[in-house]
């Protein structure tokens, strides 16, 4: 896997981290801000620029929405029962299930910042192939950890709305990876990503 890396490394662009290339946020003086509320103003146009605060941003509104609130409203009757019921082995399975997609979805996020300079967003996407960490194993290791994280509730609640649920955003999750990511990928870094595409799965 080493290798692979490294052959693809050869074609790839790699986020300079050097401080002249780094991202800065030119935050203009705001006339709105009076005497006394300059520290506020500056923090807050330095946060509407950051990388940090727009994958916070697109955290909640995507993943936050796929596998919290969705989930939470198809079982809203099953969670006190479950919560209060005696814990069975696919309650704590799932428990564990989940615990683990979302350390995935975490990392994938921290990497798509840090090696791509971008979010985990189809509006704001990275400017650089991250192809380390989990990417060297799988291409769609974000969505891998949200799936795990569906399915992780699903086992919680013992709930067939949450499996069918979950097979249906597995199945958009496909589309959208074939017919929209893969073709924009393939023109933002062209035999980079070819490469990197002989290389690695999409899946596992």
């Amino acid at each position: 896997m080493d290798k692979i890396t490294g052959d693809v490394l050869d074609h790839a662009t790699i986020a300079d981290k050097s401080p002249s290339s780094s991202t800065h946020t030119t935050v203009s003086k705001d006339r709105s801000c009076v005497k006394g509320k300059r520290g506020y103003c500056y923090f807050w146009s330095l946060m509407k620029g950051s990388l940090f605060f727009r994958n916070l941003l697109f955290t909640i509104l995507q993943p936050g929405i796929v596998v919290g609130l969705l989930p939470y409203l198809l079982g809203k009757h099953r969670w006190a029962k479950t919560l209060t019921a005696e814990f069975s082995q696919s309650f704590h399975f799932g428990i564990l299930v989940l615990s683990i997609g979302s350390a995935i979805l975490a990392y994938c996020i921290y990497q798509l910042a840090k090696d791509g300079n971008g979010t985990l967003s189809p509006a704001d996407p990275t400017q650089n192939l991250v192809i380390r960490g989990l990417y060297r194993y799988s291409r769609n290791p974000m969505y891998i950890g949200v799936m795990l994280i569906l399915i992780g509730e699903s086992l919680i609640l013992s709930s067939l709305v949450l499996w069918a649920y979950s097979l249906c955003v597995f199945a958009g999750f496909n589309l959208f990876i074939v017919f929209h990511e893969e073709p924009r990928l393939k023109r933002d870094f062209g035999l980079q990503y070819e490469e990197y595409c002989k290389c690695v799965r999409r899946w596992l």
